[in-house]
């Protein structure tokens, strides 16, 4: 049966099969490589189980460069899982902005007060208790398990599927191969130093175990790579074309009042960018408003302009376009049925860096505000 991946033999397959010698190897590298990360200790130092769990659930969907400007600053206002509990909702959410995936910081806020309330603030060490609390799925269960507590726990990310896949030659497309992956990435776990092994693992996709072009005359696991000696790396994993993102369309209002505060909208708690702020939009569609229809939906009576250009922003399953109206407003303006009044309120323009804005408000706020 065809699977859509051609080998070309470099050389004979290896002897040794990936084992407790592949173990030992990637760790004697791990040792010599290991990237230095603000949520990493030093080797021999026990880790922060706080750290570890924050910078798990910042790391999905992100990437490293991204995150750590955002966990150093999350760490110097909360060091504590006492005081993110303590934390007010909107403020967790304004210090998240820009990060994307909102619900992770709703459920970060949530996972704190159960650790505190339920565990006396201290986070649980195995998988499955800490399976248990919001927001933390298989992955980050088995993460926070094996680096912050040493169990033999293992997390499977993008990095360590992707060396996997190579190390056996899965050749068995994504998401199928994914039990499979799971499957051999715990055969090589060991019952000591599991979280460094699975930190290595990660450091080893992320630095030479690349995507498109993996830099195998410095691997550390050469020897015992199936892909490699078969010369299929750079084609696995093998991974499914992905659907072609709908698009979505919608019209948003920037409000400006001549004292300079701009009218911002709460979005529920539940569903996409739920408790963010926003400038009032219509509802997000497969075809765009007529300005006449869009108009009808104005957050405030005024005089509006229609902004030349498109914001356009992607998120995981679409993408959007939104056409922008702007006006200048009086002081004593009153908000429409539309706007929502009781979710709405206005905040100085020079305070929008610091509200809880997604990035695509942030956009938003932004081309409309410029002078065209």
């Amino acid at each position: 049966m065809g699977d859509g991946v051609g080998s070309v033999a470099r050389r004979q397959l290896p002897l040794r099969p990936a084992g407790p010698d592949t173990v030992a190897a990637l760790l004697d590298w791990y040792d010599r490589e290991r990237r230095d990360l603000p949520w990493r200790m030093r080797r021999g130092r026990r880790a922060d189980p706080y750290k570890v769990w924050l910078s798990e659930i910042m790391l999905q969907q992100t990437t490293v460069k991204a995150v750590i400007p955002f966990y150093e600053k999350f760490l110097l206002r909360w060091p504590t899982v006492e005081a993110l509990a303590a934390a007010d909702l909107d403020d967790v959410l304004a210090a998240w902005a820009g990060l994307g995936y909102y619900s992770r910081a709703r459920n970060l806020h949530k996972c704190a007060q159960a650790v505190v309330s339920e565990h006396g603030g201290r986070f649980p060490r195995t998988e499955t208790e800490l399976g248990t609390l919001p927001g933390i799925g298989p992955y980050t269960a088995a993460a926070v398990a094996a680096i912050a507590f040493g169990e033999p726990a293992t997390p499977v990310d993008g990095n360590i599927e992707r060396v996997v896949s190579r190390l056996f030659a899965v050749r068995r497309p994504l998401p199928g191969a994914k039990r499979e992956i799971k499957r051999l990435a715990e055969s090589l776990t060991p019952q000591r130093r599991a979280g460094d092994f699975a930190q290595a693992m990660m450091d080893l996709g992320a630095t030479v175990c690349s995507p498109k072009r993996p830099s195998c005359l410095v691997c550390p696991l050469q020897q015992d790579c199936h892909a490699h000696a078969l010369g299929i790396e750079a084609q696995l994993p093998v991974k499914l074309a992905r659907a072609e993102r709908p698009v979505r369309f919608g019209t948003a209002f920037l409000a400006l009042r001549e004292d300079g505060h701009v009218l911002v909208r709460k979005r529920p708690e539940a569903g996409l960018l739920g408790g963010m702020l926003e400038i009032p939009s219509t509802d997000w569609g497969d075809d765009w408003l007529q300005a006449d229809l869009a108009l009808v939906q104005q957050p405030v009576r005024a005089d509006w302009w229609a902004v030349p250009g498109v914001v356009s922003h992607t998120f995981t399953h679409f993408r959007l376009e939104l056409q922008l109206f702007r006006a200048i407003v009086p002081v004593e303006a009153s908000m429409t049925f539309w706007a929502s009044p009781e979710r709405c309120r206005w905040v100085p323009r020079h305070e929008l860096h610091s509200a809880a804005l997604p990035s695509v408000m942030k956009k938003a706020i932004a081309h409309a505000l410029r002078e065209h």
